[in-house]
């Protein structure tokens, strides 16, 4: 039973989250799992220049963070090439969708996006009230130009594409997404996330102006630095969207050691390269796997692998579930058809191998199950 105080749209909502964390399926079982390889971390670690920064800033916690972010905020300029201005910093990718969406989507107002695409948009989107539209993905990819006809259709405020793409992995080059960002209608925003940009070919993004008010770019320090834990993300806009967050953010959301932390990862460039190499080579392990296991995994520009697993969600279901009884947390796409797959991110070598030493055993029991 509810409060009898909620708004009519808070009670029309279910009580859930886009994402189950691996700590309630823990509590859950009654015991740690062996290969955390579920959640897209970078489980390699951020950078000791970080852990550095953190220790030496550690007995300040008990100040309030910069609510301007001001040190940050320029170092991300420099690095964007934009000024200032042209920087919003947020709690993740999920906090600034959360505002973006709260400042633009009215109660009924039509937003569009791809069936399977991020789930945390759809949630604050339908958080707001607004009217999620969702078309399906053309194969593994989510599909431009059909996103682009929806909002024309439907008169859209947000239209959202992940590139590279999560759950699937896959990603579009940057003429593609300079075409997208050409046919957005009047009055229609492109929320461009590119969270896992660090991981993709330089080919896959767009050179933007700056001041461009027909998109947003949405990135983060939860990926390639190694910060998740810390909740640092940053987006990309013309000044007079990105000063309207000011109206509406929660000026405190970001702590002081997350700030200090997403600084020093941002000033160590040789361990962001060190990470995209032990990346790439975790990928190629799985994909190794999944193939020794007979399934085929799919191109990869992201941190993590999506594995084919050859029938329908009902059966990636089962494998997921033996991989989780043998201590190997992966997850796995939600909609149809992306659900054939079993998403495993890209992690230390010793995890890799227990996932590719369960993964047989997985296979088999769900087809026992069948």
């Amino acid at each position: 039973m509810s409060d009898p105080r909620l708004t009519d749209l808070a009670r029309s909502l279910p009580a859930s989250v886009p994402f189950v964390g691996p700590e309630r399926l823990e509590r859950a079982r009654g015991a740690p799992f062996a290969a955390r390889l579920g959640a897209n971390e970078q489980g390699f670690g951020p950078a000791p220049s970080v852990t550095e920064a953190i220790a030496k800033v550690a007995p300040d916690a008990w100040m309030y963070p910069d609510p301007d972010m001001q040190d940050l905020r320029t170092a991300l300029a420099d690095h964007c090439g934009v000024t200032p201005e042209h920087v919003m910093i947020g709690e993740g990718i999920d906090g600034l969708l959360g505002t973006l969406v709260r400042l633009l989507v009215a109660p009924g107002d039509a937003v569009v996006t791809s069936a399977g695409a991020y789930p945390t948009f759809n949630y604050h989107v339908t958080g707001f009230g607004g009217a999620l539209h969702t078309v399906p993905y053309a194969g593994d990819h989510e599909d431009p130009e059909r996103l682009i006809e929806k909002a024309r259709e439907v008169g859209a405020k947000l239209v959202y594409l992940a590139n590279p793409d999560n759950p699937m992995g896959s990603h579009h080059g940057a003429d593609t997404l300079h075409r997208m960002i050409e046919a957005v209608p009047d009055g229609c925003l492109l929320v461009l996330d590119e969270a896992y940009a660090e991981f993709a070919p330089a080919a896959s993004t767009p050179d933007v102006e700056p001041g461009d008010t027909r998109v947003i770019r949405m990135r983060t320090f939860s990926k390639a630095y190694g910060l998740a834990g810390l909740r640092v993300g940053y987006a990309l806009g013309a000044p007079a969207l990105i000063s309207d967050f000011d109206r509406v953010r929660n000026h405190f959301g970001v702590g002081r050691l997350a700030q200090v932390a997403a600084l020093a990862a941002l000033r160590d460039p040789e361990w962001l390269h060190h990470v995209l190499d032990r990346t790439a080579g975790a990928r190629d392990r799985i994909a190794a796997a999944a193939r020794n296991a007979g399934l085929e995994p799919l191109p990869s520009a992201a941190n993590f692998v999506a594995i084919d697993c050859g029938a329908d969600g009902a059966f990636a279901r089962r494998v997921l579930d033996a991989l989780a009884r043998q201590g190997v947390f992966v997850r796995m796409p939600g909609v149809a058809p992306l659900d054939r797959c079993i998403r495993v991110s890209a992690g230390p070598a010793d995890q890799i191998v227990l996932f590719a030493r369960a993964l047989p055993e997985a296979l088999s029991q769900a087809r026992a199950q069948t």
